[in-house]
């Protein structure tokens, strides 16, 4: 909302006088830092501007007739001195467009101009009262919810005037606010517009830094703050014209929009990291504040220091701080020969603390059996006054009693018996805890280990299978025994009379109870006993699969050295028929054919196959190789070939492989070379 737009608003509008029109849009809420000179009040002279009333006479659509309206003081005219030469309204205006905005109509120097003013029949409620005074507040007031009208009004200008749009049109669309934004788009200029016109328009919205204008009728106009944008932004729709031509070159619609700038994201970003950096150095402060203190340093070694430790360690009181200093001082590394006896004797000293730590912890396990003891007798003694507190219930609800008592007498009885009863139940079912955790802990300790247990597993199930006979034998005689007590009981309830049966329904309880957990028990040692002889059977029936198995196995073992056997002779009869057809592995040259074959020098089928690897990789090298180099490629078919057994092949094949010295004095190397068909010719 515009201070002079309020002036055409409310009826008060102004043309271009003798004085310079009004230098700018001016704010409704006048800033009392932004004028340089005094405020002139209580003068009898008119405000500038307004000197003539026949002035304006010349455009019927202003013509209104204006007069000095009195002052809150009642004998005085209100007028200001500003720069600009702007005519001011009368009070009744000021206090108009103020009651519109909903805010407490205040004069120039701050007085009400309305006593009576109530800020809920503005127009705009919920706003709280501002004071116009208050330095700071721009043109254009905080952003209107989109649900409250906006009444926008005619502004004028030095050289230009605007017109408010349409207030049933929608908003103006704008886009998405860029981080940071303090540039923005104008567009709709008239062809005729210049800088300074942009600059008289826009600089009432905030400190202008620059202006870039486009030949297009559009311009980009960059502000000091970002909240200048927003006071741009209410200029969006306003329809100017310069001067008062009505030329289609001077005249056109604003449509301000926000503008996406590179020095505006970089100076946003500037400041989210320089709040970051704040936020970060906040959060190292809160840290420190709350970390707890750096435990004292440790002293360095010395003669001194060590008397000092030793000391301390035979100290119950300061062995804690004592033992820190010298494990400290062993992660150092400060032992050595010299200082070796010191850190023995301490380290014995703190040996010496283990008896006192053991003789400690004893003291308080003892303590703590002692106070379970204590705490199992105070909570037997409640549970007994329980009881008796629930037999006294018992009593008084029974036929001679509860005659006498009233309805809700009888009422507040039940329901105590009923608290009661849970209460008691509820220790009971704690004490019970307490004796089953005992006899726990009394059965683990009787457990024996089972490294010293030698039966084997057939026998241990066996001996349960039998325990559980006899425990169940027992528990069946004992389940028995107990029904005899119960119909016992229960013969002698019929007999005896109510008043002498409270014990004995008591004791029916404990029995029905104990009754109770013995067949429990019994079911699960039946349970028990049957899976434990579902085990037996199983570890039977593996028996004689395993005893079946290993019959199967014996018989293919048998099978198998058979096959063996066969194979070993057709390999060996192989390996002759082989012998005798490559005739590598002949010595003598006038042997008969009969002879070379019982005397072959390859003695298995494996040995064939060595002779033909070893003679296609001496083939492929014809100036011979090393043994570890033939036996190294050997190794990489099979990793259980050794250098001696090659070595002893080669040697028995002389017609096949023959050895050659090469190289002179520390270079002599051995070298083999197949020489396969020169045995050939030679045999």
């Amino acid at each position: 909302m515009f201070a002079e737009g309020g002036r055409g608003g409310a009826g008060c509008g102004s043309g271009p006088g003798p004085e310079p029109g009004p230098g700018g849009l001016n704010s409704l809420s006048f800033d009392a830092a932004s004028s340089s000179k005094a405020l002139q009040l209580g003068s009898a002279a008119p405000p500038p501007g307004l000197e003539s009333s026949a002035e304006n006479g010349s455009d019927p659509g202003k013509k209104r007739k204006r007069a000095n309206v009195p002052a809150a003081d009642g004998g005085r005219n209100l007028s200001l001195d500003i720069p600009m030469g702007l005519p001011m309204s009368d009070p009744t205006a000021w206090a108009t467009a103020m009651n519109n905005l909903g805010m407490a109509p205040l004069g120039m120097t701050g007085q009400p101009l309305l006593p009576d003013f109530d800020p809920a029949l503005g127009m705009m409620t919920g706003i709280p009262p501002i004071n116009p005074m208050m330095p700071g507040l721009g043109i254009v007031p905080p952003p209107i919810p989109p649900d409250m009208p906006a009444v926008k009004e005619i502004i004028h200008c030095k050289s230009c005037t605007l017109f408010p749009p349409n207030p049933h049109l929608p908003p103006p669309a704008t886009r998405e606010r860029p981080p940071g934004c303090k540039t923005v788009f104008v567009g709709g200029l008239p062809e005729n517009s210049t800088e300074q016109i942009i600059m008289e328009v826009f600089e009432q919205c905030g400190e202008v830094i620059a202006i870039r204008k486009s030949k297009k009728n559009f311009c980009h106009i960059r502000f000091a703050e970002e909240f200048m944008v927003d006071k741009a932004l209410y200029l969006s729709g306003y329809r100017i014209r310069l001067g008062s031509s009505t030329d289609k070159k001077d005249t056109g619609r604003l449509h301000v929009d926000f503008a996406q700038a590179r020095d505006d994201l970089y100076e946003w970003e500037c400041k989210q990291r320089m709040l970051a950096r704040e936020e970060r150095h906040r959060r190292r402060l809160e840290e420190e504040r709350f970390r707890p203190p750096s435990p004292p340093p440790v002293v360095h070694y010395s003669d001194h220091e060590c008397s000092i430790v030793a000391e301390k360690l035979k100290d119950d009181t300061k062995f804690l701080e004592a033992i820190q200093t010298l494990l400290t001082w062993i992660e150092r590394g400060e032992v050595n020969r010299r200082t070796a006896n010191n850190f023995y004797s301490m380290i014995q000293s703190a040996n010496s603390h283990i008896r006192r730590l053991v003789n400690e912890k004893a003291a308080h396990e003892k303590e703590m059996e002692e106070a379970k003891e204590k705490f199992k007798l105070a909570l037997s003694g409640i549970l007994v006054q329980f009881e008796q507190i629930v037999a006294v219930y018992h009593s008084a609800s029974k036929q001679k009693a509860w005659d006498h008592f009233t309805k809700a007498q009888r009422k507040n009885i039940s329901v105590w018996c009923k608290q009661a009863e849970e209460i008691r139940n509820i220790h009971n079912d704690e004490l019970m805890g307490i004796r089953r955790e005992e006899e726990m802990e009394m059965s683990d300790e009787e457990i024996e280990d089972p490294s010293e247990m030698k039966e084997t597993e057939e026998s241990a199930l066996v001996s349960q299978v039998e325990a559980l006979k006899e425990e169940n034998d027992s528990l069946r005689w004992q389940l028995d025994a107990y029904r005899n007590e119960v119909e016992l009981l229960k013969q002698e309830q019929g007999k005896a009379s109510r008043d002498e049966d409270t014990t004995k329904e008591q004791q029916m309880k404990l029995l029905q109870q104990a009754l109770q957990g013995m067949q429990k028990h019994l079911l699960k040692v039946q349970d028990e006993y049957k899976k434990r002889e579902a085990e037996l059977e199983k570890v039977r029936e593996d028996k004689l699969k395993i005893e079946t198995l290993l019959e199967n196995l014996k018989e293919q073992q048998s099978i198998a050295d058979e096959e063996d056997k066969e194979r070993d002779a057709i390999d060996c009869q192989g390996n002759e028929c082989t012998a005798s057809r490559v005739c590598v592995c002949s010595q003598d040259k006038d042997c008969p054919v009969e002879k070379t074959l019982s005397n072959s020098p390859v003695k298995s089928e494996r040995e064939v196959l060595l002779v033909g690897i070893i003679s296609t990789f001496l083939h492929v090298h014809p100036f011979g190789a090393s043994i570890e180099y033939i036996c190294s490629y050997l190794q990489r078919l099979d990793s259980k070939i050794c250098t001696a057994e090659v070595e002893v092949l080669m040697t028995r094949l002389q017609n096949t492989f023959r050895q050659e010295l090469s190289g002179v004095g520390a270079s002599l190397e051995k070298r083999w070379k197949f020489c396969g068909f020169d045995g050939l010719k030679m045999t």
